[in-house]
């Protein structure tokens, strides 16, 4: 089986070899593994390092290697990273599919964890919860608006979710690929969860670690991208 890593980036130069080299080393137990990069367009030198990156094989010895297991895509413009993983959804060929931010918030070894509802067949779709694992460094404002989207989010789509903003979120590849994503930035994420949820997919959460970045390191997701997640939670409920 292949797993497909989608990883959206924008001027995350700073840590992008260092998860890449994650992903890449992580113990998959067989499974092959591709890396997507969708750079939109970083301002940083992001793109210069996926360009050296793109196609080159990957450096752990003991991890399959296809013809390209890392390929790049990247947009002229700056769109926001639910367009990213637009983009990114569009060039899988995975059995399976992960997302996995750029920055080293969130780590790669729990791809296993991530994965074995999928492989046992028990679900299409694993949510990792911050909140069910280990969390460090998780800012106040932003671990509480969290809680509120993701009440809200229960109480509109009958879910008993813990964590609707994680960016851990791993899919049946084919069912990924037939949600036809509107979003354009961090509102994917209760997009995504409503479209799954009309699929008749029950969504699994598995404890996940976490160590959030300050502002300062580049923190992106404002209180208008909580506003705009909110009207798209009420958006969804209505509308295919």
């Amino acid at each position: 089986m292949l797993l497909s890593v989608v990883i959206p980036v924008f001027n995350e130069a700073a840590t992008l070899k260092e998860i890449i080299r994650l992903v890449q080393e992580v113990d998959l137990s067989g499974l092959e593994r591709e890396i997507v990069l969708v750079d939109d367009c970083s301002t940083d030198g992001s793109g210069d390092i996926l360009r050296e990156l793109d196609g080159e094989t990957t450096a752990h010895p003991q991890a399959p290697v296809l013809d390209r297991p890392i390929r790049v895509f990247s947009h002229e413009k700056n769109q926001g990273k639910g367009a990213a993983l637009r983009t990114g959804f569009k060039h899988t060929s995975g059995d399976l599919v992960i997302i996995q931010d750029a920055d080293l918030e969130y780590d790669p070894k729990d791809y296993p964890a991530l994965l074995a509802p999928l492989l046992e067949g028990r679900t299409k779709a694993v949510y990792g919860s911050r909140f069910l694992g280990q969390r460090r460094n998780m800012a106040f404002l932003n671990g509480l608006g969290n809680r509120v989207l993701t009440l809200a989010g229960n109480l509109i789509n009958g879910t008993s979710l813990t964590d609707l903003e994680t960016c851990y979120k791993a899919f049946d590849g084919d069912l990924i690929r037939s949600i036809k994503i509107t979003a354009e930035r961090f509102n994917i994420e209760p997009e995504i969860t409503a479209k799954v949820i009309k699929k008749g997919v029950r969504i699994q959460e598995v404890p996940i670690s976490y160590y959030g970045r300050d502002a300062e390191d580049g923190k992106k997701i404002t209180w208008l991208d909580a506003i705009s997640c909110l009207a798209t939670i009420i958006k969804f409920r209505f509308k295919d």
